[in-house]
């Protein structure tokens, strides 16, 4: 069953449309708007007691996509709801006091050593609180997974454009909700204070000390006084427990609101255009989905929580600042700026008493700086490169992004690089080679790499273009060899069907911007330029007039009531779609 939203401005704009799916037995589609009739029974009824019952009736008849990947979002927000959960139940028996005592407990190895609170009571929440340890598990597993989750589901957003207009602030919050899902893991990571953890502090404060000027004053703030301290970890403990969960629960709510909204984006298919929101409704098919999908991630993360072992922080022992521990690894998502650290050249320079440690502050603060701004400002960098300010509603097919695409790939290498250095050692030790001569190798990849990756990628890209040419012209292949009528051999063709032609016809590819007469300020031979860069390579797929006003038909934006409609001349794109 499907239901299509169409937008403002249209003889439809108020009315739902609900059909039928395609295949789906007429009884099961009645079984199912009983269902539905029966709920929407029940919140009138309700609406007479209480009034957000309407807003409650029309988020049953809301349209959510149906296709997989947009469950990614749900896999991150069901992730933090189970982080909520345990992370309450281990609130109750963690005490992030810094006061040494001497461990008497249960694991012989560390009888007799001096520890803080802190690491004193998540060494009891493993081997004496009943379920402890599988809740502290369960927990750093839910962790990992919800970090990932928002990454992936971020890639899904760039690489199919859905951060285009409309949805330039969504991808806002939801970057925000990532750089704070960083944080809030480092926060989590850094409070059983044993010497892996400890390691990861002291390089935070590194990190802070290596900002020029105020970099002592900041360190001093956190720390209050020379590292490593006696605050910190009570500080970091109300940040983790209190500040940043606010912020994301706060942030999440946005989202999620500016979500309904604004409406999902869905791929080119029959009946979806960039003026309506097709998917499934809310209730049931949605929920039950949604559903299925949270328990089978709570089942999963209970049974890594179980089989799978994930910090033992038993096997690190209490923090000291007289050690390191070797084979030293962070989480996955903090682990590229341990690379960036490991890779840059030991640079310092020293200016009127000051030294300024190069080789901390531009892997550490200068790095992640520019790459999150960037990836902040993207949205607006490609609406001001193509000229495009209209509504989108129809995903981008990668492959119709060369630029883009590739853009995120080079972004992916670059990363991938970066984490694997960061484990330069443990690689040089399981491979028997020098770290010196992997270090320089790392050193070359992390320039090399991103480059070459956004050569291939860009290139994939145009040959998968030419690729749905040549299937728009002659068809997919039969699997049957033919012979003409001279005698020749070649495979047979077969036409495509009506569903994938229209997803290889329907496509929003802006033309580079036309470049007016006479002389241009710098700023706009700039944007000339990086137009032309970004939109000049294309392979033009073979329709017909008739087909070529149909794609435009399909991919012109919708217009709002009393509102004009969007600007044409020399900076705008020539065309949208081909």
């Amino acid at each position: 069953m499907r239901l299509s939203f169409r937008r403002a401005g249209y003889p439809s704009a108020a009315v739902p449309r609900v059909e039928a799916g395609a295949g789906e037995p007429t009884g099961a589609w009645r079984v199912k708007e009983k269902v539905r009739a029966a709920a929407l029974t029940g919140f009138t009824a309700l609406d007479r007691r209480l009034p957000a019952a309407e807003a409650a009736k029309a988020l049953l008849r809301k349209a959510f996509p149906d296709h997989w990947s947009y469950l990614l979002g749900e896999l991150a927000l069901y992730s933090f709801a189970v982080l909520l959960l345990t992370g309450s139940y281990l609130t109750l028996f963690f005490d992030p006091g810094m006061t040494q005592s001497v461990y008497e407990g249960p694991y012989e190895p560390l009888r007799g050593l001096r520890m803080s609170q802190a690491y004193l009571s998540t060494l009891d929440l493993s081997f004496e609180v009943r379920g402890g340890l599988l809740i502290r598990q369960i927990h750093h597993w839910a962790a990992l997974i919800f970090v990932a989750a928002i990454a992936v589901h971020m890639l899904r957003v760039f690489f199919t454009g859905a951060f285009r207009r409309p949805r330039e602030v969504n991808w806002i919050v939801g970057l925000t909700l990532f750089v704070l899902a960083l944080l809030e893991g480092f926060a989590g990571y850094s409070l059983p204070d044993d010497l892996l953890s400890g390691t990861g502090l002291r390089t935070a404060n590194t990190i802070v000390m290596s900002i020029p000027v105020v970099g002592t004053y900041l360190s001093s703030f956190i720390w209050r006084g020379p590292f490593p301290g006696h605050i910190v970890i009570p500080r970091l403990y109300v940040v983790h427990v209190l500040f940043v969960p606010g912020v994301l629960i706060a942030l999440i709510t946005v989202h999620l609101l500016l979500v309904v909204y604004l409406k999902h984006t869905h791929w080119a298919a029959r009946g979806r255009t960039n003026r309506n929101a097709v998917g499934t409704p809310m209730f049931p098919q949605f929920a039950a989905k949604s559903t299925g999908l949270f328990l089978m991630l709570s089942g999963l993360l209970t049974a890594l929580g179980a089989l799978a072992q994930v910090n033992p922080v038993w096997a690190y022992g209490p923090y000291r600042t007289d050690q390191v521990a070797t084979d030293a690894q962070p989480d996955w998502y903090v682990g590229f700026l341990e690379g960036a650290l490991r890779v840059m050249p030991p640079w310092e320079t020293v200016l009127w008493g000051h030294t300024f440690m190069w080789n901390v502050l531009i892997p550490a603060v200068v790095l992640p700086g520019v790459l999150f701004t960037g990836l902040y400002l993207y949205p607006f960098l490609e609406k001001w490169v193509s000229g495009d300010r209209t509504e989108h509603h129809l995903s981008d097919r990668p492959r119709n992004q060369a630029v883009r695409t590739a853009l995120g790939v080079a972004g992916i290498v670059f990363y991938a690089v970066l984490l694997a250095a960061g484990g330069n050692d443990v690689i040089a030790f399981s491979f028997r080679v020098s770290v010196n001569t992997l270090t320089w190798i790392f050193r070359i990849a992390v320039v090399v790499g991103p480059v070459l990756a956004f050569w291939a990628a860009r290139r994939i890209c145009l040959a998968l273009q030419a690729h749905d040419r040549t299937l728009l012209a002659e068809g997919r292949e039969s699997g049957n060899v033919e012979q003409d009528v001279q005698g020749g051999l070649g495979e047979g063709h077969e036409p495509l069907s009506a569903e994938r032609t229209y997803r290889l016809m329907v496509r929003e590819i802006p033309r580079p911007l036309a470049a007016p007469t006479g002389e241009l300020p710098r700023r706009q031979r700039l944007r000339l330029a990086l137009s032309s860069w970004y939109y000049r390579d294309r392979v033009e797929v073979p329709v017909t007039p008739e087909q070529r006003r149909a794609v435009e038909e399909r991919t012109a934006a919708p217009v709002e009531p009393d509102e004009p409609a969007p600007p044409t001349g020399p900076n705008e794109p020539a065309e949208r779609g081909t």
